[in-house]
């Protein structure tokens, strides 16, 4: 029997079963559509994780104090004994000879506050910073201006506002010139009224957090009037230093040098600080992603192993009800090849039909979630080529795979007793 001859019987057998070859292809559909779905969510996290990065800035280093484990700000802070704003300003003397690399230098420090603007207030991050952290992380003022050197030297009681900060408590009213109460502490015990000098332009969620709803203020003004900002030793702490570099072909330099140098200022053997690349990060981010979406993946592929037995069991069913038909195309002459052929045909025809179908069905999932929001997180989902051939390949190789039984089982039928069942 040709291909094209053992392809139309097996549609012709299938057809004759029209209820119960929908029911053993849901099985594959469901499996194929999951698997597709489901990649793509963990591909798409993925790129929405590089992309927060990567709008971190360009050619950065992170330097942050070694002991650090706390996500409490303020016990971070007074911790954090290994980075401390004398360090920060080693750098900012760009020794041209030293560091001819270094673009931009920008110590930070952050946590959280109650921001009171007349009878607004929300609860927001404020960030201790310098005037040349805009420049340093491509993030500046659209209204107004950031904050200065003049503000930094004379630790002026000003303020930037993130977009939605500046939403939240002035409204649609410019709030350029207005002012505000930052208090801190346990029941706002220390607070300070600053003059808003600017709003920042949106930016959106990055991997340090929202930046629309931060706080930025001169970092030595924060210093000087919140007392957990200082070390036993009395030097003023930062919880990250960031470097921006000439160009990423310059990391591993700037890296060993800036090790070097805070070896020698803090005097240690070993390190009691950590640096770290952008492309560090994101490979960081990109192992966990991969992991996500190969577990995501696989779970969705346990349901294509469910699809494949109820294959198996439909096919043995077929071949227990044909077993007259068997007998039949045995006596007049059809091999045993032909008889393993036709049921493994009809096999692999379910699969690819509810594989072709869980193609379809899983982009269509995949195009509805994106831009879904889900515990206020959008959900990115990125299809790739690659998850909808490995779907469709490993729905026709278990096609292959649990109809081989079956065929081979009706292949080994005996002429004469399968002429003889009733």
């Amino acid at each position: 029997m040709s291909l094209i001859n053992t392809v139309r019987t097996a549609f012709i057998a299938l057809a004759a079963n029209t209820m119960r070859s929908s029911l053993t292809m849901l099985g594959i559909i469901i499996g194929v559509s999951a698997v597709i779905t489901l990649m793509a969510v963990g591909q798409g996290a993925q790129k929405g994780v590089t992309e927060r990065i990567r709008g971190l800035g360009s050619n950065l280093l992170f330097i942050r104090p070694g002991q650090v484990e706390t996500s409490d700000a303020a016990r971070a802070v007074s911790e954090g004994q290994s980075l401390t704003l004398m360090d920060t300003d080693a750098y900012a003397m760009n020794d041209p000879e030293r560091f001819p690399y270094i673009e931009g230098v920008a110590p930070q420090v952050t946590f959280d506050a109650q921001v009171i603007a007349g009878a607004r207030n929300t609860r927001t991050n404020i960030t201790g910073t310098t005037a040349e952290y805009q420049f340093v992380r491509d993030f500046y003022a659209a209204e107004g201006q950031f904050i200065t050197q003049d503000d930094v030297t004379r630790k002026g009681l000003v303020a930037v506002l993130g977009s939605s900060v500046a939403t939240d408590l002035f409204g649609e009213s410019n709030p350029i010139g207005r002012t505000l109460r930052i208090a801190v502490g346990p029941g706002g015990i220390i607070s300070f009224t600053f003059r808003v000098t600017g709003v920042m332009e949106p930016r959106g969620a990055t991997a340090t957090g929202d930046e629309d709803d931060w706080v930025f203020i001169p970092l030595p003004t924060m210093q000087a009037r919140i007392p957990f900002l200082r070390n036993p030793q009395g030097l003023s702490n930062v919880m990250q230093i960031t470097v921006k570099v000439t160009d990423d072909s310059q990391f591993d330099r700037a890296q060993r040098e800036i090790a070097e140098l805070l070896r020698e200022r803090h005097k240690v053997k070993k390190d009691d600080f950590a640096i770290r690349t952008q492309e560090d990060l994101i490979a960081t981010a990109t192992d966990v992603s991969d992991t996500l979406t190969i577990l995501l993946g696989s779970i969705a592929g346990i349901s294509l192993l469910v699809g494949g037995i109820g294959i198996m069991n439909i096919m043995l069913v077929s071949v227990t009800e044909r077993t007259r038909e068997i007998g039949i195309r045995k006596a007049v002459g059809a091999t045993r090849r032909d008889i393993m052929m036709q049921f493994l045909v009809e096999a692999l025809t379910v699969t690819m039909l509810g594989g072709g179908i869980g193609v379809a069905l899983g982009i269509t999932l995949a195009k509805i979630a994106n831009g879904q929001t889900v515990a206020d997180e959008d959900i990115q989902t990125v299809i790739s080529p690659l998850s909808v051939i490995l779907a469709f390949g490993v729905s026709a190789a278990i096609g292959i795979f649990f109809g081989i039984y079956p065929a081979f089982r009706a292949s080994r039928l005996n002429p004469i007793e399968a002429l003889r069942h009733e």
